[in-house]
């Protein structure tokens, strides 16, 4: 799908009506910390001591801890795991902000417009509790015998909202139309079909789950065959429509996305009823695809959920065996439909950070079927028993031939050797290898061999999609890149040590001019020169702030600081951007505004002194190094170094 973008003008009004203070209090407990600002206990990471600090007149947020940061946007972005989209709309529902999206010239499988968006939404709300309410009706005895028979009451049911659509023809269209939606909104909600005499309901003498995204709100069903009358398929979802896409949708998401982010784990399993069994026993990572098979979209989901991406954390364990990085556990039916299943995810193995595992239970059984059988101990356990992916593929592509033949033994080399050519950790492979050549009863120079050869026939030259080319490594020629490489993001701490009086009252001067530009005296920062700053971090901040040229609009109030800081945000770079969200969280040492505004004087001062004392003593070595006898550039540094004395002294005077 190719979204439509949200106006860029009705981005800027969710941000101009969002209270962060508001938004950011339902997850941190905050307190007053100073003039214009709220601190708490970062949610982000674990700590003792405060260090998150929020501004709600910048409409910003910065921990100072983990050096997380940023608006009200990307506050309920990494707080809920949601895209920019979702987080925009989710504050856009919230503070009653009507959203347009501009043609992103993707056609058809445009992101539909608020109001189309809106509507579809609250119709598959209605129809979630029609069908809830449906389950507890007399005609519904089937759907409820047949959660019995799998282990689930009704609080059960409740918890992940199944329902039951009766059998009538126009039992949830009847609903819907006397809620006031028309005929082309039902068609486009996919909750009805099209027939030669109109719509009809979808899900008619079924049993149904709904598929929420990640946010909670309903987009789509699920819905299991009951009756002998059905012949239809076993399992029908909702249809491909503007709010539903079965391959970026992941099954009980919404309600396992803080575990998953927070043990680092995902667990996915097949169907419906293996989501609810799995977080009844006690796993409640799991999630499933719906009618699809696991997918690129899907990776993207898992990866911003569990904060897979750190290139390195994958690499190493806990204690308990489980990657730092987190782990992605598959669990399959142990039938040949099942194993297929497995190898087509291993195939997406490569894209994910974290480390990938199977689970199979030996019998054949999948999760629901388990805890039916043996109960939910039985369920930890089977995931408990992960081997690692890459395990499960050597297994299963040597499985397929008869290694009691040399043809065999030499197929199977062919089919495994890519494989362990692939594993993530370089220094696992050879092992694996050793591995391989005691299951395939092979030489083990033999194998090792095979897999360096598999590995260079790939273009890899032994590396992993996650290392450095030959081109990225550190001296080796390459084509010129259109973008230079990143630069890790400064952090204040780094830049600007405690123990520098002149660095910290830079600090100070730049944090004053971002927070709080409208206490500035005009004159005093419009003969600050471009070249005011000492610690290099601080004078990129500060030409950030002077290419975005409305410094002197904000000072004399024309423009509001949090439109201000938004605009010296939207032209930063990478790096320096979380260096200037830092600088405008930071603290200052006044106990109201107008103490605030005496220290804005105070430091504006100092920071031209401290300019004019640079520019005083660089005129001076100059001075130093010229000849006597060329009068002419002699007489010129001394005329210079006089007009920087007498700027001085006026700049003193006028302190006093």
């Amino acid at each position: 799908m190719a979204p439509g973008l949200i106006r860029r003008a009705d981005v800027d009004l969710v941000r101009e009506r969002s209270r962060l203070e508001e938004v950011v209090s339902e997850h941190v407990t905050l307190r007053s910390a100073g003039i214009g600002s709220m601190k708490g206990l970062c949610p982000f990471h674990d700590e003792k001591t405060p260090s998150f600090n929020i501004r709600p007149q910048l409409g910003h947020w910065h921990c100072f801890g983990c050096g997380e940061g940023g608006d009200v946007i990307s506050f309920v972005q990494k707080i809920s795991h949601l895209s920019f989209v979702e987080a925009v709309e989710m504050l856009a529902v919230r503070y009653g902000v009507q959203l347009q999206y501009e043609d992103a010239g993707g056609g058809a499988g445009e992101r539909p417009d608020f109001g189309t968006r809106r509507r579809l939404l609250d119709a598959h709300a209605i129809a979630e509790e029609y069908y809830r309410e449906q389950l507890l009706a007399p005609a519904a005895e089937v759907g409820r015998r047949f959660l019995t028979e799998r282990g689930f009451d009704q609080d059960a049911a409740d918890r992940f909202g199944v329902g039951f659509a009766p059998e009538g023809w126009d039992s949830l269209s009847s609903v819907l139309r006397s809620r006031g939606f028309t005929e082309p909104e039902l068609t486009a909600s996919g909750l009805v079909s099209q027939g030669q005499r109109g719509v009809y309901d979808r899900f008619r003498g079924r049993l149904v789950w709904p598929i929420r995204d990640i946010t909670g709100n309903t987009i789509g069903f699920g819905a299991r065959r009951l009756l002998e009358s059905d012949n239809g398929p076993k399992y029908l979802n909702t249809p491909e429509t503007a709010i539903y896409h079965k391959s970026e949708v992941l099954y009980g998401l919404d309600i396992a996305r803080k575990e998953i982010s927070s043990q680092h784990q995902v667990v996915v399993v097949e169907g419906y009823t293996d989501v609810m069994a799995a977080h009844l026993a006690g796993v409640t990572t799991a999630v499933a695809t719906c009618g699809t098979a696991f997918g690129t979209e899907h990776v993207k989901i898992i990866r911003r959920v569990m904060g897979d991406s750190n290139p390195s954390a994958g690499l190493r364990l806990n204690t308990d065996g489980r990657g730092l990085g987190g782990e992605v556990v598959f669990t399959f039916d142990g039938d040949a439909a099942g194993q297929k299943a497995a190898l087509r995810a291993f195939e997406e193995d490569q894209r994910f950070v974290a480390q990938t595992y199977v689970a199979v239970e030996g019998s054949g059984m999948d999760p629901c079927e388990l805890r039916i059988a043996q109960g939910d101990q039985a369920v930890r356990d089977l995931i408990a028993t992960r081997r690692p992916m890459f395990e499960f593929a050597i297994r299963s592509a040597i499985a397929q031939v008869d290694l009691d033949t040399v043809e065999g033994q030499v197929a199977a080399l062919r089919m495994a050797a890519p494989v362990v050519a692939r594993i993530r950790d370089r220094a696992m492979r050879p092992e694996y290898a050793r591995r391989l050549s005691g299951w395939l009863g092979m030489d083990e120079r033999t194998v090792l061999r095979a897999v360096h050869d598999a590995a260079r026939t790939e273009g890899r030259s032994g590396r992993h999609a996650d290392e450095p080319t030959h081109a990225e490594r550190p001296g080796a020629a390459s084509a010129p890149s259109a973008e230079p490489p990143a630069l890790p993001s400064a952090r204040l701490a780094d830049v600007v040590s405690p123990r520098d009086p002149v660095g910290q009252v830079e600090t100070q001067s730049l944090a004053v001019m971002l927070q709080a530009p409208q206490l500035l005296d005009a004159e005093k920062v419009a003969t600050l020169p471009d070249d005011s700053f000492h610690v290099p971090a601080l004078q990129g901040v500060w030409d950030v702030m002077l290419a975005a040229g409305t410094l002197l609009d904000a000072v004399a109030g024309g423009l509001h600081p949090a439109r201000y800081l938004e605009q010296v945000l939207e032209i930063a770079g990478e790096t320096v951007r979380p260096l200037i969200v830092e600088i405008a969280n930071l603290d200052l040492p006044a106990r109201d505004e107008e103490d605030l505004k005496r220290l804005a004087g105070s430091l504006l001062d100092r920071l031209s002194e401290l300019s004019i004392t640079r520019e005083y003593s660089v005129l001076k070595q100059r001075l130093q190094r010229t000849d006597p006898g060329d009068t002419v550039r002699y007489q010129e540094l001394m005329t210079r170094l006089g007009q920087v004395q007498g700027r001085r002294r006026a700049l003193r005077s006028s302190e006093d």
